[in-house]
């Protein structure tokens, strides 16, 4: 599934969209730690978090990620957004919970 078909799937809203659309994305990964992102994360993967400041998007392009989401209503720092920009990174946001951001990524089959 492409990133463009995620973001229609989950009704995300895209903050930043200079990363690639047509990204394949093989899985996704939820979590607040940095580490363990950058050390289980894999590349074309979609990461749930709840994090708002641009050090997830340094972790999003060292890793490869196909987009971050940033769940449970959390609004990005303008900071962020202009981070995902500069570095094409895929930035989106929604105000499900991150339970059922990821219970709808899975559901697609991811």
């Amino acid at each position: 599934m492409l990133m463009s078909e995620v973001i229609k799937e989950l009704e995300l809203t895209v903050l930043a969209d200079t990363g690639d659309m047509n990204m394949p994305v093989t899985g996704g990964y939820v979590s607040d730690l940095l580490s363990h992102v950058m050390g289980q994360a894999q590349a074309g993967q979609v990461w749930i978090t709840m994090q708002g400041h641009q050090n997830i998007i340094a972790v999003a392009s060292l890793v490869g990620l196909s987009a971050v989401v940033v769940a449970g209503g959390i609004e990005p720092e303008q900071q962020t957004i202009a981070k995902a920009k500069e570095q094409e990174v895929i930035l989106c946001k929604t105000s499900l919970s991150v339970y059922e951001a990821a219970g709808r990524l899975y559901r697609l089959s991811l």
